[in-house]
């Protein structure tokens, strides 16, 4: 663990620009705060009013050009989060999503990728834009990890990012070949409950208005879904990846990349999660220091 052997995908690139104008000089320029054995694989979002948006609606209002010049001074990759379920032919045409994919595929000194979900869009994306790499969503809800095998082996992905209730799946994930370990990317800090049903239906839901369709907002009946995100909540969920795990567990079996769920939620919670899986607990006081805290600040 001496070296980097953890990559971390990390939520809000078009949502939290400023707090990653903050933490990413921080991260390179202050090692000894952080993990020396981690490191920031990518950076993934979408903007508000993306038709091909997946996964949350409604969130991204950043400038792209910052958010590259940011991305390129740091060299780290840019995902766009292009998840959407629904798409038909016709969505394909899309100004601003295709204008996206022009500006981010021309990336200087990193190769950009896509999370994607729609075969349609994969096709698409595949055939006019050759240089991104493609990142299977886990708006696809796989469970079944025959399913999730398969997914791994489709030439299409270099990475796939299984649904959180196969964390845990040891005597499956053992199994693994070291390059089929080298693409799964596991969704560490979901809070959703493991027994939920209808996962899908939510993502479907984020889907449909990402379309404009005058849709409904999706109603959680699992068990203390009217609370949303609780950090805390997360952590006693089953599938929770910690610390401890990633370092005695995860990359002793041979995996290596991690993706931090949080894109709909606040700065403040995001810049929890950076503290909790990247930086040292002796220094966590420093970066928050850094970040927003000085000695005039009132909470109330």
């Amino acid at each position: 663990m001496n070296n980097p052997s953890v990559c971390y995908h990390l939520p809000g690139l078009f949502e939290f620009y400023e707090l990653y104008k903050a933490f990413l000089p921080l991260f390179f320029e202050h090692r000894e705060y952080f993990y020396d054995w981690c490191k920031i694989g990518s950076i993934y979002g979408a903007p508000a009013d993306c038709i091909w948006g997946g996964g949350r609606a409604g969130f991204g209002e950043n400038n792209s050009g910052q958010i590259l010049e940011l991305l390129h001074k740091y060299g780290i990759s840019g995902r766009l989060t292009f998840s959407n379920s629904l798409l038909k032919n016709e969505h394909l045409l899309d100004k601003k999503c295709n204008q996206l994919c022009v500006l981010f595929e021309k990336s200087r000194n990193v190769q950009n990728g896509i999370i994607v979900h729609s075969e349609i869009l994969l096709d698409y994306l595949k055939k006019n834009y050759p240089n991104f790499y493609f990142v299977s969503s886990t708006t696809k809800v796989i469970t079944d990890f025959d399913k999730f095998l398969a997914e791994l082996n489709r030439k299409d992905f270099d990475f796939v990012v299984p649904d959180f209730r196969l964390n845990k799946n040891f005597a499956q994930l053992e199994k693994l070949t070291a390059g089929q370990k080298r693409k799964v990317e596991f969704l560490c800090n979901e809070c959703c409950w493991t027994g939920c049903k209808e996962r899908k239906i939510c993502y479907e839901n984020v889907s449909r208005k990402n379309l404009g369709e005058n849709c409904p907002d999706f109603v959680c009946k699992s068990p203390g879904g009217n609370k949303g995100y609780v950090f805390s909540k997360a952590k006693e969920n089953p599938s929770f990846i910690g610390i401890e795990d990633i370092k005695n567990k995860y990359v002793p079996m041979g995996f290596s990349n991690f993706k931090i769920e949080g894109r709909g939620l606040g700065s403040a919670m995001i810049l929890e999660f950076l503290l909790y899986y990247m930086t040292k607990p002796e220094a966590q006081l420093q970066v928050r220091e850094n970040i927003y805290l000085d000695s005039m600040l009132d909470l109330f």
